[in-house]
């Protein structure tokens, strides 16, 4: 493997009332409350087509993330078997990257106020895609 190295420059930060990991839930459709996602503003030119009502991909870097884990229990439950994180959505992982699909509940300038984000307040946003129907994929 190359030992080549890459920089990421966050975009953003998630604004949330969720502050601790352990009482986020584990997927963003099992609880979590609104959030909203601001932006730097130099790349606001980038959000103008964006939409309240449309569902996006949201990437971010699960900063609390512990990066030497290779292996785990899906949902943290000793019933499951133990899986590599490869196989799982598990923020510990090699490179911590959270994809999470969102849905724009309104917009203010560079702050975008979304429902169904599971990251906690202070998450680094990378990147913002629109969610594509599977079929299109």
């Amino acid at each position: 493997m190359a030992d080549d190295r890459h920089q990421f420059v966050p975009i953003g930060v998630v604004e949330s009332p969720l502050t601790d990991r352990a009482d986020a839930p584990l997927q963003g459709r099992e609880g979590a409350p609104e959030a909203t996602l601001v932006f730097d503003e130099t790349v606001s030119e980038g959000l103008r087509d964006l939409q309240p009502g449309a569902d996006v991909i949201v990437l971010t870097w699960l900063h609390q993330a512990n990066r030497s884990v290779l292996s785990t229990r899906p949902r943290d439950d000793p019933k499951n078997p133990i899986q590599g994180v490869f196989s799982t959505r598990s923020p510990d992982r090699p490179n911590p990257i959270g994809l999470h699909r969102v849905n724009i509940v309104a917009i203010d300038g560079t702050r975008i106020r979304v429902r169904d984000l599971e990251a906690i307040d202070g998450t680094p946003v990378l990147d913002l895609k629109p969610a594509l129907d599977p079929r299109e994929l």
